[in-house]
């Protein structure tokens, strides 16, 4: 018999991760893909143009140092190191490849980003998974107890995805101020911009406080720029360098640089988007709450339904009104922001789930 090479025993067990499925087309019906949390928008002003002049030198390499986007970036985060990757998603893989090794820890929250204990496994560390409390949100201390001589590395996403809630800038340096300053927390901020909590963290002062804390942020949500994978992390020169060390070589392109500057250039423009996203989140949550359903309050560009029971039935019905939701069995479905008809019919879908379920 054949033999063909074999894989690390443990890659077999590393769970795969499902994207946000598209609608199925359907005649005489609008359909909306409400499962990905994509901005609903065109591009910002500048954006494909920035692309298309940078097109011309697609036959060279591109320059790895990202130097324009890190100067458009800098005004925001003064003095701190920078890295940028295809997505923020890629640097939590580098992170935690950097940090960790065989029998390390790495503790969440659960449930959140799907992605987090895929990248444990792929790092080869053991995952510790600390249950949210009964409204969605971080319980920083049941996390502060997971934590062992073995943990290497903290993640907090904040707002969770994809719950929505948030953890406060108080809440976070308490937690800060007990942890063991040897494990590297990275804070995942990718819904930073739709973030409208009064005590809501600032990363700034966390970074000056707390040299441990690496912040990610991304280009996908808020800029709608996830076609072109970019995301970037913040931090001290010292923490980022290791991951800098196992970075994939070349890996944000010449065109995704292009697009994140022109983004950032538009940036007036993402603002007012950013605020039509926010206030169609505050109706849907509004709406939804008035058919009798008790929703978290959210702080992304999306809306949670927790309960389990309700999974199946909120993503047939979805489906049935031409949209198409994330449901996370057993625990819940997740509801992106879209435009206003693809909200009516959230409302819609809470409606008529509400009434099947009361009858």
């Amino acid at each position: 018999m054949a033999t063909r090479p074999s894989p690390r025993p443990d890659v077999a067990a590393i769970p795969r991760y499902v994207p946000g499925r598209r609608p199925t087309p359907r005649p005489g019906v609008t359909t909306y893909k409400l499962s990905s949390n994509e901005n609903p928008f065109p591009p910002l002003p500048g954006v494909v143009e920035a692309v298309a002049e940078a097109t011309v030198r697609s036959a060279s390499y591109p320059d790895p140092t990202c130097p324009d986007l890190y100067e458009a970036l800098e005004h925001r985060h003064p003095g701190r190191d920078l890295l940028a990757a295809t997505g923020s998603v890629a640097l939590i893989f580098h992170a935690l490849l950097a940090y960790c090794r065989p029998g390390d820890e790495v503790v969440f929250a659960w449930r959140s980003f799907e992605a987090y204990p895929i990248a444990v496994a792929a790092a080869g560390a053991t995952a510790v998974r600390v249950p949210l409390t009964a409204d969605g949100r971080h319980d920083l201390d049941a996390m502060l107890a997971a934590v062992t001589d073995r943990t290497r590395v903290v993640m907090i996403c904040t707002p969770n995805n994809p719950t929505g809630t948030t953890v406060s800038h108080s809440e976070l340096t308490a937690f800060l101020r007990e942890l063991r300053d040897d494990v590297l927390v990275l804070l995942d901020e990718a819904y930073v911009e739709f973030v409208r909590d009064d005590d809501a963290v600032d990363a700034a002062a966390v970074l000056e406080e707390f040299e441990q804390v690496v912040v990610l942020r991304t280009f996908s949500k808020a800029y709608g720029l996830a076609g072109f994978r970019v995301g970037y992390a913040v931090g001290a020169t010292e923490v980022l360098d290791p991951v800098r060390a196992v970075a994939l070589p070349f890996g944000v392109t010449e065109v995704a640089q292009a697009a994140a500057v022109a983004a950032l250039a538009a940036e007036d423009v993402a603002r007012v988007r950013i605020d039509a996203l926010v206030s169609e989140r505050e109706r849907v949550l509004a709406g939804v709450r008035a058919e009798g359903w008790e929703l978290p309050v959210s702080q992304g560009n999306f809306v949670w339904f927790p309960g389990a029971g309700t999974v199946e039935a909120l993503a047939a019905a979805a489906e049935d009104l031409g949209i198409v939701v994330r449901a996370y069995p057993p625990d819940g479905v997740r509801v992106s922001i879209g435009v206003p008809e693809a909200n009516d019919r959230i409302i819609g879908l809470a409606r008529t789930v509400r009434q099947v379920v009361d009858h």
